[in-house]
């Protein structure tokens, strides 16, 4: 098992070393960080947050049902549901961190998000000097425009905004037929036709009239 294990391995590096000579774009190295290659569409590192506003605060889809939050493997997602002034919630959320020192980009809390809300960016230089506060990105750090999620990932995008819209076309068509309609106006009654005689209601039978002798009288 072990020597045929290190076949396979001499056998890569053989073919990567008269491959360097057929293809010299082997040899072609990226001078890091003054040159950076193109990211990959599937490639993914860290979550964010995506909006249809104009602004982070504005059109957020998120709705912190906190489901993320439950999901996470490593507990690195913090939620808390915004509320008025009685206490009423509001289907936003207040605070949404992530500590990105904890999480392990596993995109489950992509997964099993329902509303679309959160997906994952390609951004990997996150290097600061505070490990602590300065790897906790809050709400206004991790919301950006449906825009930029289309830059990274257009065609998983496209196939989200097409879900979305027949999603809502469907809640409309439902909330349309919701409507009761107005209730029809009384009809008039039929009038009765002239040189006939109106039908009268149906008396109930009762009992024949009793007669002097049987209601005692003398």
């Amino acid at each position: 098992m072990l020597g045929k294990g290190l076949l396979k391995g001499l056998a890569e590096t053989a073919r990567n070393f008269v491959g360097s000579y057929i293809y010299p774009e082997r040899l072609i190295t990226v001078q890091y960080p003054e040159e950076t290659l193109e990211p990959k569409e599937n490639g993914r590192n860290f979550p964010f947050l995506v909006h249809d506003g104009i602004d982070s605060e504005d059109g957020l889809r998120c709705v912190a049902c906190k489901i993320c939050e439950k999901e996470c493997p490593p507990q690195c997602i913090y939620i808390i549901l915004e509320r008025d002034e009685k206490g009423k919630p509001k289907k936003h959320p207040k605070v949404f961190d992530i500590d990105i020192s904890v999480c392990m980009s596993c995109q489950i809390c992509v997964e099993v998000c329902p509303f679309e809300a959160i997906k994952m960016d390609q951004v990997f230089e996150l290097s600061r000097f505070d490990r602590f506060e300065g790897l906790l990105l809050h709400k206004p750090e991790l919301s950006k425009s449906n825009e930029y999620y289309r830059s990274l990932h257009p065609s998983e995008a496209q196939e989200v905004d097409e879900r979305l819209a027949a999603e809502k076309a469907k809640a409309d068509a439902a909330k349309a037929k919701s409507v009761v309609a107005p209730a029809p106006a009384s009809a008039t009654p039929p009038q009765p036709v002239a040189g006939t005689v109106p039908s009268l209601p149906a008396v109930s039978p009762s009992s024949p009239p009793r007669t002097a002798v049987e209601s005692g009288v003398k």
